[in-house]
Parts: structure tokens; sequence; C-alpha cells
């Protein structure tokens, strides 16, 4: 008896604190802000855990292999584990709320960091490919936890929200490549092959991810966000107003996938043969480590000037600024002389930048057309989909450049993405 009375008292305690939620709006926005707060530290972590296992990953497989033959299968099992893990961190959201969903996915993602380096300590390729696979659920947590940020935001904040996270995602993203060197000089001077140092640091920095979620993002933005929408539709002043705000709008979910979905084709293609066409024209290492990080700060800087031009101008209008974008992109590349480094610096970042506007202008999208009861399934899937369609992108790339040319890769890749103009007309159409 004397459990359950404590149980009890715990119950009623958490039922008053959500109660205060639901009742102040002051309290709402603060929570908007640390929860947004936490995500964007989590990204931290999260960007350099991603960056700092891609940037060696095929070169370990090629290690371990003694072959070039199966390098890119680092890069396969990845994306293939990134879309598996975006589905199951998405359904454990929506069941659980984010803190579960995303504290879950990161921590897998670590363990599969930490196999990595195992694997390479007993020279396993079968190993290697095992946690890779799980390895690919980082990525994947990273990408679904610029969602958390959104779910106490109002329609005006969400662009915002989502490129803040984004931003933060940059800091991690650029350190975790300058400090491949250093944890390889770690890692040998532990016992371990130098390739697999910068394993550590990934596994480090999503376990730490993982953790600061899990500790600190309560209450949980997912689970109040359902709670304040019940509330308000049982509100008779505010049905109304929730009815309008929440119905579900599967017209506006297909337009956000598929803007997502096309930017992320486009892009990957013509990001993963941009190395090789400047290989081709003579160009190093070093040229080509420049102009991809001309490309990467592209994606990622400009996504707190994009989230308000989201917000301010709208969804779909940026929506069609990323297919005009990604086209200008694809022209300029494909008619560069591929010895001028200045027109694919150029090319690459506005394919950096449209990518941007489309991932923000997508998000909000899927956001505003779905209600928190579904919400996090619905990102988990959509996610899925950008998985697969950059694997899709990256492997038939190198099928039409080896078919017939960079330029024709460029100028296919720029003509597709001005499909996304008739899909955001489509959209608007669809508005009373």
């Amino acid at each position: 008896m004397l459990k359950k009375g404590r149980l009890d008292n715990v119950l009623d305690v958490q039922s008053d604190r959500l109660q205060s939620y639901i009742n102040s709006s002051e309290k709402q926005k603060a929570l908007y802000k640390r929860t947004l707060f936490i995500v964007s530290i989590s990204q931290i972590f999260g960007g350099a855990g991603l960056a700092a296992g891609v940037t060696v990953g095929a070169l370990l497989a090629q290690q371990m292999l003694g072959t070039d033959a199966f390098a890119g299968l680092p890069s396969a099992l990845f994306t293939l584990g990134s879309a598996g893990a975006a589905l199951f961190v998405g359904r454990l959201s929506q069941r659980y709320g984010r803190r579960t969903g995303l504290a879950a996915g990161f921590i897998i993602g670590g363990l599969g960091a930490i196999g990595v380096i195992i694997s390479a300590i007993i020279n396993s390729i079968v190993l290697l490919f095992i946690s890779l696979l799980i390895y690919g659920a980082g990525s994947a947590t990273n990408l679904q936890a610029r969602y958390a940020g959104t779910d106490l935001a109002n329609n005006k904040q969400r662009a915002k929200a989502i490129s803040i996270t984004m931003v933060f995602t940059t800091f991690g993203a650029v350190a975790g490549p300058n400090l491949v060197n250093v944890m390889g000089d770690f890692a040998v001077s532990i016992g371990v092959p130098s390739l697999a140092g910068p394993f550590i640091l990934a596994a480090a920095a999503y376990i730490l991810a993982g953790a600061a979620l899990f500790v600190m993002l309560r209450p949980d933005p997912l689970v109040m966000a359902r709670s304040i929408e019940a509330a308000n539709q049982k509100s008779k002043d505010k049905h109304e107003l929730a009815t309008t705000e929440n119905r579900e709008n599967k017209r506006g979910v297909i337009v956000g996938a598929t803007i997502m979905v096309l930017t992320q084709i486009v892009m990957v293609a013509i990001m993963t043969m941009t190395p090789v066409h400047m290989r081709h024209h003579g160009h190093g290492l070093g040229a080509v480590g420049l102009v991809i990080g001309f490309h990467i700060g592209a994606m990622y800087l400009p996504s707190l000037l994009t989230g308000i031009l989201v917000d301010k101008l709208g969804r779909a209008v940026m929506g069609i600024a990323s297919g005009i974008t990604l086209l200008l992109a694809g022209l300029i590349s494909a008619f560069a002389p591929g010895d001028s480094m200045v027109l694919l610096i150029i090319a690459l970042c506005l394919l950096g930048l449209g990518w941007n506007f489309g991932l923000i202008s997508g998000t909000a999208l899927i956001v505003d057309s779905t209600e928190t009861s579904t919400r996090a399934k619905t990102q988990g899937t959509v996610d899925v989909l950008i998985a697969l369609s950059g694997a899709a992108g990256g492997a038939l790339s190198g099928m039409v450049v080896a078919g017939s040319s960079y330029p024709t890769l460029s100028l296919v890749g720029g003509i597709m993405s001005l499909l996304l103009i008739p899909v955001v007309i489509w959209v608007r159409g669809g508005k009373k």
C-alpha cells in the first residue's frame, strides 16, 4: 500500500506539472526554447560522429580488404542502416516520445562505431560490415533530431527551428574530419589501427548525444505537444483553431516528401561524381577537398537565413527557389571548363544551397501537414525515402557518367529539379 501511495503521489505531481504547461503559454515558449537548445547541442555531437566516421569508412574497408573493388560498400551499408534506423526511430518516437527515440538511435549508432573499432582490431570483415550497418543509425537519428525542435513551435517558427539545428550540425561536421589525424594518432597510441581512430570519436560523440537527450529532454516535446493539442481540442473556444491547424494534410505530406527526395537525388548524384570529374581534369586531392568543403558549407551554413525565408515567404516559394537553384547548379557544372576551380566552386555551392532550400521547406511542410498523433511515424517514413533516394542518386550517377559524361549527369539533374515547380503548384492548388 505504501508503494502504491508513493506512485500515486508521483503521478499527481507529473499531472500537475503537465497541466501547468498546458495552462501557460509562457511556459510553453520557455520549453520550446529549452528543447531547441538541447537538440542543437546534441547536433554538434551528432555531426562530429557522422563526419568523423564517414571520412575514413571507405579507406578502412580498402585497407582491410586489400582491394578498391569493395571500398564503396561502407557507404552503401551506412545508407541502408540509416534508412532502416529512420523508420525505427520514427516509430519509437511516436510511441514513447522524442527523448526515447532519439536517445536510442544515437546510442545504437555509437555501439555500431564501437563494433567498427573492434572489427579493425581483430581484422574481421564480417563484423566491419555489420557494424557499419548499425552505425548508420547515428546518421538517421541526427537527421530526425531536426523535427524535435519543431514539436512546440508554431507554424511561423518551424522552419527557423529546423534551420537552427542544422547550423549546429555544421559545427560537428566540420570538426569531425579535422580531427581525423589527431584521433588516428590517439588510436595508434592505445594499440588500435589508425583508421579506426575517427570511429572512437564517433562512438563517444553519438553516445554523448544520446545520453544528453535522454537526461535533459524533459518534459518530452512531442508528448507535451500532444497533451497541449488534446487540451485545445477539448476547449470550445479553441476547437475550430485546433482542427484547422492540426488537420492531417496528405497532399502536403506527399509534396513535402517529394521536394526532399528530388533535391536529395540531384544533390547526391552531382556531388558524388564531381571529385571523379575533377581528378580526370588533373585536380589534386587538395582541390577536390576545397570544392567539397565549400559544398558542405553551402548545405548547412545558410540554414538560419533559409529558415527565416521559409517562414516569411512560405514553403511553396522556397520549394520553387530550390528547383531553380539546383537548375543553375546543374547548368554551371555542365558547361564549366573542367579546369575551372572558380566555376566548380560556384556550381557546388549552388548545389548545396538548393538542397538546403529543399530540405528546410520540405521538412516544414511535413510538420505543417501532420497531427501530433502520427507526426513522428510519418517523419520517420519520409526520412527512409530520403536515405534511399540518396543511395539511388549516388549509384545511378556513376552509371550515367560511365555511359555518357559528367556534363550529361549535371544537365539531367538540373532539368529533373524543375519537377519541383509543378509539384509545389499542385499543393498550392489543393489549399482552400
